[in-house]
């Protein structure tokens, strides 16, 4: 399964999640299997000047079936929805700290992340999930090991 989140900085596994979705810079693309992380890749945000719907497609076509951000609009969301992606928010830390909470199931997330920045009014889900099972997401690119 690939899990894809917004980050900083291209700092492998010291990246930390992105305050905004729409502003950050790079992508982690995170390989899981089984409940352990396999790979991770950083890749830059083509889309820094983006319009509605490119980085949900972006993330999309780079396989991911699940987005863990700290901060997302509405708007986001629902491109997210409409490809079947998860949408996880207010996650902050680094990277592979949150990737590892998240699979098994103890990610601690901020859910007044939307007092603190301009981020819409779209909805919000936050999730636990401590079965560690393939919700179906696809095998992605490998790169560069992390």
């Amino acid at each position: 399964m690939i899990i894809a989140v917004p980050v900083e900085d291209d700092r492998g596994r010291d990246s930390e999640v992105a305050m905004h979705f729409g502003r950050a810079r790079y992508f982690a693309f995170v390989e899981v299997d089984d409940g352990a992380i396999k790979d991770m890749v950083i890749k830059a945000n083509p889309h820094q000047e983006h319009g509605p719907g490119d980085l949900p497609r972006f993330v999309s076509e780079n396989g991911a079936r699940t987005v863990i951000a700290y901060g997302m609009g509405g708007r986001a969301v629902e491109f997210f929805n409409s490809y079947g992606i998860e949408v996880v928010t207010g996650a902050s830390g680094r990277v592979l700290d949150v990737v590892e909470a998240f699979v098994k199931g103890a990610l601690s997330t901020d859910s007044s992340w939307r007092a603190r920045g301009d981020f819409g009014h779209g909805h919000e889900h936050e999730h636990e999930h401590g079965d560690g099972e393939d919700r179906g997401l696809h095998p992605g690119r490998h790169g560069t090991a992390y």
